[in-house]
Protein backbone atom coordinates (compact mmCIF):
# COMPACT_ATOMS: atom_id res chain seq x y z
CA UNK A 1 0.00 0.00 0.00
CA UNK A 2 1.26 3.63 -1.19
CA UNK A 3 1.50 6.11 1.31
CA UNK A 4 -1.34 8.29 -0.67
CA UNK A 5 -3.54 4.93 -0.39
CA UNK A 6 -2.28 5.19 3.40
CA UNK A 7 -3.77 9.09 3.41
CA UNK A 8 -6.83 8.00 2.29
CA UNK A 9 -7.51 5.50 4.55
CA UNK A 10 -6.87 7.31 7.33
CA UNK A 11 -8.53 10.36 6.31
CA UNK A 12 -11.65 8.11 5.64
CA UNK A 13 -11.20 6.99 9.32
CA UNK A 14 -10.33 3.68 9.06
CA UNK A 15 -7.48 4.37 11.91
CA UNK A 16 -10.23 5.89 14.84
CA UNK A 17 -12.43 2.36 13.63
CA UNK A 18 -9.75 0.10 13.79
CA UNK A 19 -8.75 1.17 17.32
CA UNK A 20 -12.13 1.14 18.84
CA UNK A 21 -12.44 -2.32 17.31
CA UNK A 22 -9.47 -3.22 18.69
CA UNK A 23 -9.43 -2.00 21.71
CA UNK A 24 -13.18 -3.13 22.45
CA UNK A 25 -12.54 -7.17 22.28
CA UNK A 26 -11.50 -7.58 25.66
CA UNK A 27 -13.71 -4.36 27.72
CA UNK A 28 -16.00 -5.84 30.05
CA UNK A 29 -19.75 -4.23 29.64
CA UNK A 30 -19.06 -1.25 32.55
CA UNK A 31 -15.88 0.58 30.44
CA UNK A 32 -17.72 0.38 27.08
CA UNK A 33 -19.03 4.24 27.30
CA UNK A 34 -16.13 5.31 28.98
CA UNK A 35 -13.84 3.44 25.88
CA UNK A 36 -16.37 4.97 23.60
CA UNK A 37 -16.14 8.21 25.15
CA UNK A 38 -12.38 8.29 24.89
CA UNK A 39 -12.02 7.28 20.81
CA UNK A 40 -14.62 10.01 19.97
CA UNK A 41 -12.82 12.49 22.26
CA UNK A 42 -9.46 11.43 19.58
CA UNK A 43 -11.73 12.36 16.61
CA UNK A 44 -12.39 16.09 18.43
CA UNK A 45 -15.85 15.15 20.37
CA UNK A 46 -17.18 16.37 23.39
CA UNK A 47 -19.71 15.80 25.75
CA UNK A 48 -20.34 12.52 24.13
CA UNK A 49 -23.95 10.27 25.56
CA UNK A 50 -24.97 7.01 24.61
CA UNK A 51 -29.36 7.47 24.80
CA UNK A 52 -31.61 4.05 24.58
CA UNK A 53 -34.74 3.93 23.88
CA UNK A 54 -37.31 2.77 27.12
CA UNK A 55 -39.72 -0.03 26.74
CA UNK A 56 -42.47 2.37 26.11
CA UNK A 57 -40.98 3.98 23.41
CA UNK A 58 -41.36 7.52 24.87
CA UNK A 59 -37.92 8.77 26.17
CA UNK A 60 -34.29 8.13 24.64
CA UNK A 61 -32.63 7.53 28.07
CA UNK A 62 -29.03 8.43 28.78
CA UNK A 63 -26.32 5.58 29.48
CA UNK A 64 -24.73 6.39 32.57
CA UNK A 65 -20.70 5.75 32.73
CA UNK A 66 -17.83 7.53 33.35
CA UNK A 67 -16.40 10.02 31.09
CA UNK A 68 -20.24 9.58 29.27
CA UNK A 69 -22.23 13.38 29.41
CA UNK A 70 -25.44 12.18 31.12
CA UNK A 71 -28.21 14.55 30.79
CA UNK A 72 -32.22 14.58 31.04
CA UNK A 73 -33.92 11.89 28.87
CA UNK A 74 -35.10 12.96 25.77
CA UNK A 75 -38.92 13.11 24.23
CA UNK A 76 -38.86 10.74 21.45
CA UNK A 77 -40.59 13.38 19.79
CA UNK A 78 -39.86 16.58 19.32
CA UNK A 79 -36.10 16.28 19.90
CA UNK A 80 -33.35 15.57 17.56
CA UNK A 81 -32.12 12.66 19.32
CA UNK A 82 -36.34 11.23 18.81
CA UNK A 83 -35.60 12.13 14.92
CA UNK A 84 -32.20 10.84 14.79
CA UNK A 85 -33.44 7.34 16.36
CA UNK A 86 -37.12 7.24 14.85
CA UNK A 87 -35.94 8.28 10.96
CA UNK A 88 -32.32 6.38 11.40
CA UNK A 89 -30.73 9.74 9.87
CA UNK A 90 -28.30 12.00 11.67
CA UNK A 91 -29.13 14.96 13.03
CA UNK A 92 -27.03 18.38 13.36
CA UNK A 93 -27.77 21.51 15.89
CA UNK A 94 -25.80 24.25 15.68
CA UNK A 95 -24.60 25.35 19.28
CA UNK A 96 -24.16 29.46 20.67
CA UNK A 97 -20.26 28.60 20.60
CA UNK A 98 -20.24 27.68 16.86
CA UNK A 99 -19.94 23.81 17.57
CA UNK A 100 -22.35 22.22 15.83
CA UNK A 101 -24.63 18.74 18.40
CA UNK A 102 -24.51 15.52 16.42
CA UNK A 103 -26.78 13.27 16.79
CA UNK A 104 -25.86 9.59 15.20
CA UNK A 105 -28.12 6.85 15.18
CA UNK A 106 -26.97 3.52 15.97
CA UNK A 107 -27.98 1.50 13.54
CA UNK A 108 -26.93 -2.05 14.12
CA UNK A 109 -27.87 -4.00 10.41
CA UNK A 110 -30.99 -2.02 9.98
CA UNK A 111 -32.35 -2.00 13.60
CA UNK A 112 -31.80 1.43 15.38
CA UNK A 113 -30.07 0.59 18.86
CA UNK A 114 -29.96 4.04 19.95
CA UNK A 115 -28.30 7.38 19.32
CA UNK A 116 -24.55 8.56 20.06
CA UNK A 117 -24.90 12.47 21.26
CA UNK A 118 -21.13 14.58 20.65
CA UNK A 119 -20.39 17.74 19.92
CA UNK A 120 -17.58 18.70 17.14
CA UNK A 121 -16.47 22.19 16.04
CA UNK A 122 -17.60 21.44 12.80
CA UNK A 123 -19.00 18.77 11.02
CA UNK A 124 -17.71 18.00 6.83
CA UNK A 125 -18.80 15.59 4.60
CA UNK A 126 -15.76 13.15 5.95
CA UNK A 127 -17.01 13.59 9.47
CA UNK A 128 -20.20 12.57 8.44
CA UNK A 129 -19.19 9.43 6.81
CA UNK A 130 -16.71 8.30 9.93
CA UNK A 131 -19.75 9.27 12.16
CA UNK A 132 -21.95 7.09 10.46
CA UNK A 133 -19.40 4.47 10.16
CA UNK A 134 -18.36 4.83 14.21
CA UNK A 135 -21.98 4.54 14.94
CA UNK A 136 -22.51 1.23 12.93
CA UNK A 137 -19.70 0.01 15.18
CA UNK A 138 -20.38 1.36 18.68
CA UNK A 139 -24.26 -0.77 18.09
CA UNK A 140 -22.89 -3.54 17.66
CA UNK A 141 -20.71 -3.28 20.66
CA UNK A 142 -23.98 -2.71 22.85
CA UNK A 143 -26.01 -5.36 20.90
CA UNK A 144 -23.10 -7.79 21.51
CA UNK A 145 -22.77 -7.10 25.28
CA UNK A 146 -26.41 -6.38 25.86
CA UNK A 147 -26.01 -10.33 25.97
CA UNK A 148 -24.21 -10.97 29.15
CA UNK A 149 -25.09 -8.03 31.03
CA UNK A 150 -28.08 -6.02 32.33
CA UNK A 151 -26.72 -2.71 32.07
CA UNK A 152 -28.37 -1.59 29.05
CA UNK A 153 -31.49 -3.39 30.47
CA UNK A 154 -31.61 -1.17 33.74
CA UNK A 155 -30.77 1.86 31.55
CA UNK A 156 -33.38 1.22 29.68
CA UNK A 157 -36.37 0.29 32.01
CA UNK A 158 -38.25 3.96 33.76
CA UNK A 159 -40.74 1.90 36.11
CA UNK A 160 -41.12 -1.44 37.63
CA UNK A 161 -41.28 -4.89 35.34
CA UNK A 162 -43.66 -8.11 35.64
CA UNK A 163 -41.64 -11.35 35.08
CA UNK A 164 -44.27 -12.08 32.53
CA UNK A 165 -43.16 -8.88 31.03
CA UNK A 166 -38.99 -9.47 31.10
CA UNK A 167 -40.11 -13.41 29.69
CA UNK A 168 -42.09 -11.66 26.81
CA UNK A 169 -39.10 -9.32 25.99
CA UNK A 170 -36.46 -12.02 26.15
CA UNK A 171 -38.18 -13.68 23.23
CA UNK A 172 -38.40 -10.83 20.53
CA UNK A 173 -36.36 -10.35 17.80
CA UNK A 174 -35.75 -6.66 17.21
CA UNK A 175 -38.86 -4.42 16.74
CA UNK A 176 -37.70 -2.94 13.31
CA UNK A 177 -36.06 -4.29 10.28
CA UNK A 178 -35.47 -2.77 7.10
CA UNK A 179 -34.14 -3.98 3.83
CA UNK A 180 -34.49 -2.53 0.49
CA UNK A 181 -37.87 -4.98 -0.19
CA UNK A 182 -39.91 -5.03 2.53
CA UNK A 183 -39.81 -3.21 6.51
CA UNK A 184 -41.83 -4.54 9.70
CA UNK A 185 -42.14 -3.42 12.71
CA UNK A 186 -44.12 -4.21 15.70
CA UNK A 187 -44.98 -2.64 19.69
CA UNK A 188 -46.15 -4.33 22.69
CA UNK A 189 -48.33 -2.83 25.65
CA UNK A 190 -48.13 -2.46 28.34
CA UNK A 191 -44.63 -2.71 28.06
CA UNK A 192 -44.10 -3.21 31.74
CA UNK A 193 -46.21 -5.13 32.19
CA UNK A 194 -47.17 -7.62 28.92
CA UNK A 195 -48.03 -11.44 29.25
CA UNK A 196 -49.12 -12.96 26.71
CA UNK A 197 -48.70 -11.27 23.06
CA UNK A 198 -45.63 -11.40 21.43
CA UNK A 199 -44.57 -11.73 17.98
CA UNK A 200 -41.93 -13.15 15.42
CA UNK A 201 -40.23 -13.16 12.13
CA UNK A 202 -37.24 -13.96 9.89
CA UNK A 203 -36.41 -13.56 6.44
CA UNK A 204 -34.67 -16.47 4.87
CA UNK A 205 -34.20 -15.58 1.20
CA UNK A 206 -37.14 -13.95 -0.70
CA UNK A 207 -39.69 -15.61 2.18
CA UNK A 208 -40.60 -13.07 5.01
CA UNK A 209 -41.87 -15.62 7.82
CA UNK A 210 -44.15 -14.01 10.34
CA UNK A 211 -46.07 -14.65 13.43
CA UNK A 212 -48.18 -12.70 16.06
CA UNK A 213 -50.24 -14.67 19.00
CA UNK A 214 -52.10 -13.83 21.57
CA UNK A 215 -52.12 -16.42 24.79
CA UNK A 216 -55.25 -17.01 26.64
CA UNK A 217 -54.92 -15.43 30.11
CA UNK A 218 -52.62 -13.04 31.93
CA UNK A 219 -49.55 -12.80 34.14
CA UNK A 220 -46.79 -15.96 34.09
CA UNK A 221 -49.51 -18.76 32.82
CA UNK A 222 -50.42 -16.41 29.36
CA UNK A 223 -45.93 -16.18 29.21
CA UNK A 224 -45.32 -19.56 29.39
CA UNK A 225 -47.72 -20.64 26.64
CA UNK A 226 -46.00 -17.96 24.45
CA UNK A 227 -42.87 -19.10 25.54
CA UNK A 228 -43.82 -22.87 24.17
CA UNK A 229 -46.14 -21.52 21.04
CA UNK A 230 -42.68 -18.86 19.72
CA UNK A 231 -40.79 -21.91 20.15
CA UNK A 232 -42.50 -24.21 18.46
CA UNK A 233 -42.99 -21.51 15.48
CA UNK A 234 -39.56 -21.35 15.22
CA UNK A 235 -38.60 -24.62 15.48
CA UNK A 236 -41.09 -25.28 12.59
CA UNK A 237 -39.82 -22.81 10.68
CA UNK A 238 -36.27 -24.19 11.04
CA UNK A 239 -37.13 -27.44 9.69
CA UNK A 240 -38.73 -25.52 6.31
CA UNK A 241 -42.14 -26.56 6.96
CA UNK A 242 -44.93 -25.02 5.09
CA UNK A 243 -47.47 -22.29 6.61
CA UNK A 244 -50.18 -24.98 7.41
CA UNK A 245 -47.67 -27.56 9.02
CA UNK A 246 -46.54 -24.69 11.29
CA UNK A 247 -50.13 -24.00 12.73
CA UNK A 248 -50.23 -28.16 13.41
CA UNK A 249 -46.53 -28.01 14.81
CA UNK A 250 -47.73 -24.92 17.28
CA UNK A 251 -50.90 -26.56 17.95
CA UNK A 252 -49.80 -30.10 19.31
CA UNK A 253 -47.13 -28.05 21.42
CA UNK A 254 -49.78 -25.96 23.26
CA UNK A 255 -52.06 -28.78 23.73
CA UNK A 256 -49.64 -31.63 24.80
CA UNK A 257 -48.13 -29.32 27.39
CA UNK A 258 -51.36 -27.26 28.57
CA UNK A 259 -54.23 -29.37 27.58
CA UNK A 260 -57.42 -28.99 25.83
CA UNK A 261 -58.78 -25.99 27.82
CA UNK A 262 -55.69 -23.72 26.89
CA UNK A 263 -55.33 -22.17 23.70
CA UNK A 264 -53.47 -19.44 22.04
CA UNK A 265 -54.63 -17.29 18.59
CA UNK A 266 -52.33 -16.79 16.19
CA UNK A 267 -51.43 -15.23 12.86
CA UNK A 268 -48.92 -17.04 10.47
CA UNK A 269 -47.71 -15.61 7.51
CA UNK A 270 -45.18 -15.75 4.24
CA UNK A 271 -44.57 -12.98 2.76
CA UNK A 272 -42.72 -13.73 -0.78
CA UNK A 273 -40.84 -10.36 -0.77
CA UNK A 274 -39.62 -10.08 -4.48
CA UNK A 275 -43.64 -11.27 -5.92
CA UNK A 276 -45.53 -9.93 -2.59
CA UNK A 277 -47.51 -12.48 -2.75
CA UNK A 278 -48.89 -13.27 0.86
CA UNK A 279 -50.09 -16.28 2.49
CA UNK A 280 -52.19 -16.17 5.97
CA UNK A 281 -53.46 -18.90 8.56
CA UNK A 282 -55.49 -16.88 11.10
CA UNK A 283 -56.56 -18.94 14.17
CA UNK A 284 -58.69 -17.14 16.14
CA UNK A 285 -57.38 -13.41 15.60
CA UNK A 286 -58.83 -10.35 13.96
CA UNK A 287 -58.10 -10.01 10.15
CA UNK A 288 -54.93 -7.57 9.42
CA UNK A 289 -55.93 -4.55 7.98
CA UNK A 290 -54.36 -3.95 4.40
CA UNK A 291 -53.66 -0.15 4.12
CA UNK A 292 -53.03 1.27 0.46
CA UNK A 293 -51.92 5.22 0.21
CA UNK A 294 -52.46 5.39 4.05
CA UNK A 295 -55.65 4.42 3.86
CA UNK A 296 -57.55 1.09 5.39
CA UNK A 297 -58.68 -0.27 1.89
CA UNK A 298 -60.11 -3.71 3.32
CA UNK A 299 -59.49 -6.30 5.89
CA UNK A 300 -57.59 -9.64 4.21
CA UNK A 301 -59.93 -12.43 5.34
CA UNK A 302 -58.75 -15.90 5.18
CA UNK A 303 -60.82 -19.14 6.32
CA UNK A 304 -60.45 -18.94 10.34
CA UNK A 305 -58.81 -21.74 11.96
CA UNK A 306 -59.30 -23.07 15.47
CA UNK A 307 -57.25 -21.71 17.81
CA UNK A 308 -53.71 -22.34 18.36
CA UNK A 309 -54.15 -25.96 21.34
CA UNK A 310 -57.50 -26.87 20.40
CA UNK A 311 -56.45 -29.50 17.50
CA UNK A 312 -58.31 -27.82 14.34
CA UNK A 313 -58.12 -29.45 11.12
CA UNK A 314 -55.49 -28.58 8.57
CA UNK A 315 -55.73 -24.92 7.92
CA UNK A 316 -57.28 -23.56 4.78
CA UNK A 317 -54.52 -20.95 3.55
CA UNK A 318 -55.59 -17.15 2.52
CA UNK A 319 -53.99 -16.00 -0.66
CA UNK A 320 -53.40 -12.22 -0.93
CA UNK A 321 -51.16 -10.03 -3.95
CA UNK A 322 -49.34 -7.13 -2.40
CA UNK A 323 -49.08 -3.71 -4.36
CA UNK A 324 -45.77 -2.02 -3.92
CA UNK A 325 -46.05 0.39 -0.83
CA UNK A 326 -48.57 -2.10 0.81
CA UNK A 327 -48.60 -1.97 4.05
CA UNK A 328 -50.34 -5.21 6.36
CA UNK A 329 -51.45 -4.21 10.10
CA UNK A 330 -51.66 -7.20 12.23
CA UNK A 331 -53.07 -6.44 16.03
CA UNK A 332 -54.45 -8.59 18.78
CA UNK A 333 -57.48 -8.18 19.86
CA UNK A 334 -56.81 -5.54 23.52
CA UNK A 335 -56.24 -3.02 20.78
CA UNK A 336 -60.52 -2.96 20.13
CA UNK A 337 -61.82 -4.68 23.15
CA UNK A 338 -60.80 -2.17 25.50
CA UNK A 339 -63.69 -0.54 26.99
CA UNK A 340 -63.92 3.35 26.66
CA UNK A 341 -66.29 6.16 28.56
CA UNK A 342 -69.69 4.74 28.39
CA UNK A 343 -68.33 1.18 28.69
CA UNK A 344 -68.51 0.98 25.04
CA UNK A 345 -65.99 -1.60 23.18
CA UNK A 346 -62.62 0.28 21.13
CA UNK A 347 -63.72 -1.75 17.87
CA UNK A 348 -62.75 -1.78 14.97
CA UNK A 349 -64.46 1.37 13.14
CA UNK A 350 -62.39 3.23 15.47
CA UNK A 351 -58.86 1.53 14.91
CA UNK A 352 -59.35 2.43 11.12
CA UNK A 353 -60.62 6.11 11.77
CA UNK A 354 -57.05 6.32 13.18
CA UNK A 355 -55.25 4.69 10.82
CA UNK A 356 -56.52 6.77 8.23
CA UNK A 357 -56.22 9.69 10.03
CA UNK A 358 -52.76 9.35 10.55
CA UNK A 359 -52.34 8.07 7.11
CA UNK A 360 -53.13 11.65 5.98
CA UNK A 361 -49.88 12.76 7.75
CA UNK A 362 -46.37 12.73 5.91
CA UNK A 363 -44.74 8.86 6.42
CA UNK A 364 -41.74 9.17 8.99
CA UNK A 365 -41.10 5.36 8.72
CA UNK A 366 -42.22 2.45 9.58
CA UNK A 367 -40.79 2.70 13.16
CA UNK A 368 -42.27 6.55 14.08
CA UNK A 369 -45.25 5.63 12.17
CA UNK A 370 -46.11 2.27 13.98
CA UNK A 371 -45.38 4.69 17.24
CA UNK A 372 -47.43 6.76 16.52
CA UNK A 373 -50.42 4.82 16.24
CA UNK A 374 -49.66 2.94 18.89
CA UNK A 375 -49.70 6.17 21.12
CA UNK A 376 -52.70 7.27 19.76
CA UNK A 377 -54.49 4.73 20.11
CA UNK A 378 -53.39 4.17 23.66
CA UNK A 379 -54.74 8.23 24.05
CA UNK A 380 -57.94 7.26 22.52
CA UNK A 381 -58.57 4.26 24.98
CA UNK A 382 -58.26 7.07 27.46
CA UNK A 383 -54.41 5.93 28.73
CA UNK A 384 -56.16 2.74 29.24
CA UNK A 385 -54.44 -1.11 28.43
CA UNK A 386 -55.84 -3.51 30.40
CA UNK A 387 -54.93 -6.02 28.08
CA UNK A 388 -52.29 -7.16 26.51
CA UNK A 389 -52.41 -4.57 23.22
CA UNK A 390 -50.00 -5.71 20.20
CA UNK A 391 -49.23 -4.11 16.63
CA UNK A 392 -47.13 -5.55 14.10
CA UNK A 393 -47.22 -3.88 10.64
CA UNK A 394 -45.33 -4.91 7.46
CA UNK A 395 -44.38 -2.77 4.20
CA UNK A 396 -43.98 -4.63 1.13
CA UNK A 397 -41.52 -2.26 -1.08
CA UNK A 398 -40.52 -5.06 -4.33
CA UNK A 399 -37.70 -4.86 -6.08
CA UNK A 400 -34.48 -6.50 -5.88
CA UNK A 401 -31.47 -6.09 -3.55
CA UNK A 402 -28.67 -8.14 -5.65
CA UNK A 403 -27.38 -4.86 -6.45
CA UNK A 404 -25.86 -4.35 -2.93
CA UNK A 405 -23.71 -7.64 -2.88
CA UNK A 406 -21.26 -6.47 -5.55
CA UNK A 407 -18.51 -3.87 -4.86
CA UNK A 408 -18.11 -0.71 -6.38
Amino acid sequence: MNEESVDRAVGFGERPLGLLLHRARLVPPQLIGPLIAEEMAGIGGRDVSILLQDYAQELLVPFPGRKLHVSRPQPMVDSPAGRAFLRGETVEVPQADGGVRTYVPLLDGNDTVGVMALTLDHVGDDDRRLLCRLGGLVAGLLVTRNAYTDEFFLARRREPMSVSAEIQWSLLPPLTMTVPQVAVAGILEPAYRVAGDSFDYALNDDILHMAVIDAMGHGLDAAAMATIAIGAYRHARRVSVSLAEKYTYMDDAISRQFGPDHFVTAQLMHLNIATGELELVNAGHPAPLLIRDGKVVRQLESATTLPVGFGGEEPRIGEHTLRQGDRVLCYTDGIIEEHVAGGELFGEERLIRCVDRLGELPSEGMRADLRRLSHTLKSERGGHTSDDATLFMIEWRGGAADHLAVAD
